[in-house]
């Protein structure tokens, strides 16, 4: 199978194969290590949609994964061609198959077993009995996480943007015990913290570090008290933080502020033997880290990387360099716009870093903008190009930079600390005191979609409100942040991580 590819290939066939092969829902894993679990091979592609069949090829350290669309693979193959994957801490090489779908025969059924226990979870429903003992039914939808290596700062928030992908997180406590850095994290229902459990259990969140020890917990419900940096119930966003309780670790609170440019990414080194100081986190930086946790591989130093993006499959009809900023600008600050003259459904962003970019792609690669689905990727140019003077472009170039509505040019500013990934919750500032529930409502339903919920805070300046879909709450950022409420009250808007 595939016999041009092994794993002895030298580097340079391996990016040809890549670009060689056509887009095919059937990947090739190289270089696994020895003893690679099927289930470890089946979490590499758990994030990005369903697995439908796996074929392993022990003696060669390779695998067969096969995803449910071929979307679902190019977004996998988009992904992994900028985060190296990492399988045991060995770098593993993903590339499409030759083969458009796997047929696999009765003697792989150890493999079908993981396979049918991990679909019965995405399907919502309860593995069989012949599963093997790691996939046996959750009872209860609490996790309790130990951190094992824990030689980079990890918080709440970073646990929450890894664990979400798998479904609604609802609360979280964070505690040390002997020594140990551990969580009790709550899931919406028991098949979706077991889906987490075969994913991320054994997986490190950087570099050789971090490694993540997942059990069940025998706690079925989790009592929170209060929302602070301990502890967080993402159903209830009214609780305190509690008598004398910081909003954020003292020393996460110094790594959050620090002004030094070196990035965390950047510098994790091949083994965790020691820590950067604190102080060279920035914001941004730490917020990468997470984004790349959320797809719970490693990230190789983009220190050398443009802040450069290609953004690709767009709608060309309704597109503009404008609307690309408002939806980029949420995760950074985006300097150039520009929509590519002969290829109108593709576009290049230039972010002010390459943290920024990376953070971008993370959470804006297969979303849905103007009913297509998205494809972000870093580029290979290191700036985008304004048109020279008197040339006319038709609008297709913008330049953004001194824009007064970059959300992260403040340092310390709370939206550093406020960075989620798209979704169907709204945050929504900076309103009027005469705008009511109704008029909100009605902005956002006219900007296409239905609003399914929505709450005021307590002194009304500020609200959440709910769209029906990820795609709309998009649609909706982009067509009101930055909207003119009247008396110059320019509404703020946010994706939230909060529920109504």
């Amino acid at each position: 199978i595939d016999s041009k590819s092994n794993g002895s290939d030298s580097k340079k066939l391996r990016v040809e194969d890549r670009m060689e092969a056509p887009p095919s829902r059937v990947l090739h894993i190289r270089k696994l290590p020895n003893e690679t679990s099927e289930s470890e091979v089946i979490a590499l592609g758990l994030p990005f949609g369903k697995v439908t069949n796996i074929l392993t090829l022990k003696g060669k350290n390779q695998a067969f994964l096969e995803l449910g669309t071929e979307e679902a693979a190019i977004t996998m193959i988009n992904y992994y061609s900028t985060v190296t994957p990492h399988v045991r801490n060995v770098p593993v090489f993903i590339q499409y198959s030759n083969h458009k779908q796997l047929k696999t025969d009765s003697g792989n059924q150890r493999a079908q077993a993981v396979l049918q226990a991990v679909s019965a979870v995405q399907g919502g429903g309860t593995p069989t009995s012949g599963s093997i003992v790691d996939l046996t039914a959750a009872s209860s939808p609490v996790l309790r996480i130990i951190i094992d290596n824990m030689f980079y700062p990890v918080t709440l928030d970073v646990l929450q943007q890894i664990f979400s992908k798998f479904g609604t997180v609802m609360k979280i406590i964070t505690f040390t015990k002997n020594n140990q850095f551990q969580a009790l994290l709550q899931f919406n229902d028991p098949p979706t913290a077991q889906q987490a459990k075969i994913a991320l259990d054994g997986q490190n969140i950087y570099n050789s570090c971090c490694t993540l020890r997942i059990d069940y917990s025998k706690l079925v419900n989790l009592n929170v008290k209060y929302n602070n940096d301990k502890s967080r119930d993402y159903t209830r966003p009214e609780l305190p933080a509690g008598d004398g309780q910081p909003a954020m670790d003292p020393n996460m609170a110094a790594a959050f502020q620090g002004k030094d440019s070196n990035s965390l990414l950047g510098k994790i080194p091949g083994s965790c033997r020691r820590p950067p100081p604190l102080s060279s986190v920035s914001p941004l930086n730490a917020a990468a880290a997470a984004a790349a946790a959320a797809g719970r591989v490693a990230l190789s130093g983009h220190s050398g990387s443009s802040g450069v993006l290609l953004a690709s499959n767009l709608n060309e009809e309704m597109v503009t360099p404008q609307s690309l900023f408002t939806l980029f600008g949420v995760y950074g600050d985006a300097q150039r716009v520009k929509i590519l003259y002969n290829k109108k459904d593709s576009a290049l962003i230039q972010m002010a870093d390459a943290n920024q970019a990376q953070l971008a792609m993370s959470h804006l690669n297969g979303q849905k903008m103007h009913g297509k689905a998205i494809r972000v990727a870093l580029s290979k140019h290191t700036s985008v190009q304004l048109p020279r003077d008197g040339l006319d472009d038709q609008g297709l170039t913008k330049d953004f930079t001194n824009s007064p509505l970059h959300r992260f040019k403040k340092p310390g500013s709370k939206n550093f600390q406020n960075i989620f990934p798209p979704t169907t919750t709204l945050h929504l500032s900076n309103i009027p005191t005469d705008v009511t529930e109704e008029d909100l409502r009605l902005l956002f339903s006219n900007a296409g979609g239905t609003v399914n919920a929505f709450k005021f805070f307590q002194d009304h300046k500020m609200a959440l409100l709910q769209m029906s879909t990820v795609e709309e709450a998009i649609q909706g950022l982009i067509d009101l942040h930055n909207y003119n409420m009247g008396d110059n009250h320019h509404l703020r808007v946010s994706f939230s991580k909060s529920t109504i």
